[in-house]
């Protein structure tokens, strides 16, 4: 069975958001799907692991931004690959309270829909919730991020506790001689192409991975360059 065929799903990316008394948390999420029309109705796929599923379980509410096709690394990286127990995602990123008290994500956003949990169900490492719709409304025309924009022209990866994990087995590619060797984060896999470079860091295309400044940090999860492995 050849997993790599979920890929291949129509999905987008989200920043799934809830609340706990005066505490705000988000994550990374690209299981998000409109269920019904009449009532409005919205599901989304949480780890149980995350700090995002025990907030919404406590609240029984949640708040998905549908994040722009140009959104930063940067931004994915915090709210996908750290997690709240360690920073608080929402001390830089510009947000506004919804009607249910979660934060809604502003930043690289076209839309938001905000829901109360009505019913839940269990599946194993992750729980489906469903909520009513109970706000929503477009934030700018930009053209939204989809899973397949994200792989592919991004480079990005799936957190393990992603519901579309998919563990890589394949040996990476061996470089060409004439070009300047790609490194890959131990943490998150994110892989420095020197062709690419990091333009969201502001690294032109062009710059080895040796002559990155000693202070860069992998743009998906924070990490330093000591952790990063030659590809």
């Amino acid at each position: 069975m050849n997993k790599q065929a979920f890929f291949k799903l129509s999905y987008g990316l989200y920043i799934v958001s809830s609340r706990q008394n005066d505490r705000f948390n988000g994550q990374i999420a690209n299981t998000a799907i409109q269920v019904t029309s009449v009532p409005s109705t919205l599901a989304v796929s949480i780890n149980k692991e995350n700090l995002t599923h025990a907030f919404i379980r406590e609240s029984r509410c949640f708040s998905v931004s549908i994040l722009a096709q140009d959104a930063p690394m940067t931004l994915i990286g915090l709210f996908g690959f750290k997690s709240g127990r360690d920073v608080d995602k929402f001390e830089t990123t510009r947000y506004k309270t919804g009607v249910t008290g979660a934060p809604i994500v502003l930043d690289h956003a076209v839309a938001y829909i905000e829901a109360e949990v009505v019913q839940e169900m269990d599946c194993g490492t992750h729980t489906i919730f469903l909520g009513n719709i109970i706000d929503c409304d477009i934030l700018a025309n930009g053209v939204p991020m989809t899973y397949a924009y994200y792989h592919e022209v991004k480079k990005g990866k799936a957190p393990k506790t992603a519901p579309t994990y998919v563990a890589d087995t394949a040996p990476p590619p061996a470089p060409a001689a004439e070009k300047a060797a790609r490194y890959v984060c131990s943490v998150c896999g994110y892989e420095y192409d020197p062709e690419k470079g990091d333009p969201d860091s502001g690294i032109s295309p062009g710059t080895p991975f040796e002559d990155l400044p000693d202070g860069w940090t992998c743009p998906v999860c924070g990490a330093g360059k000591s952790q990063f492995e030659k590809a």
